[in-house]
């Protein structure tokens, strides 16, 4: 591990309405900042089973994979989020192999998963936190999806609905029988 290393931890999961996929949101432990990465149903699903210590009858893939490393001799380190180009995150899964340091490249959302089957920290470069992390106002200020502020002219468009509701409890109205 280095200087340029910032320990995450998996914040949440959180699921898209718009497409099958869903985010996968890792907290500095540091300070207040935030990564989302984009990650398929598979993994996201197999990284919740494992986070909330549901089994599986049989092994799933990254079952599989802590398996054969275990079986080979090999202890896994830590998981590294070490890049982000073109809007794809890379990673890597650092290991130890008989006394020897080595890294295989993977998709971070598989690193993670092993991550929480082998409980081992999770790391992001500070480069890839610099350029991607969010902080909490700026996803609030900059979320598209969030209604604009209400004006003055909205409450006049708006004036004539709240009229006709006001209408339908309106005590005058004569019982029906």
């Amino acid at each position: 591990m280095n200087d340029n290393m910032v320990e995450v931890i998996i914040d949440s999961i959180r699921v898209s309405l718009m497409s099958p996929h869903r985010l996968v949101v890792l907290k500095d432990t540091a300070q207040e900042r935030y990564l989302t990465i984009w990650i398929g149903p598979c993994e996201s699903d197999a990284i919740t089973a494992e986070l909330q210590g549901q089994g599986s009858p049989r092994p799933l893939t990254h079952d599989l994979l802590k398996s054969l490393i275990s079986t080979l001799g090999a202890r896994v380190q830590y998981i590294f989020i070490n890049d982000l180009r073109d809007d794809v995150y890379y990673a890597r899964i650092v290991m130890d192999v008989n006394g020897r340091t080595i890294d295989v490249d993977s998709r971070p959302s598989d690193a993670i998963a092993l991550a929480v089957r082998v409980r081992v920290p999770i790391y992001v470069h500070e480069a890839v936190m610099d350029r991607a992390a969010i902080l909490p106002d700026q996803e609030i200020e900059s979320d598209p999806s969030a209604p604009p502020p209400e004006t003055k002219e909205d409450d006049d468009k708006l004036s004539i609905f709240k009229d006709f509701v006001e209408t339908l409890f309106d005590d005058d109205e004569p019982e029906k029988e």
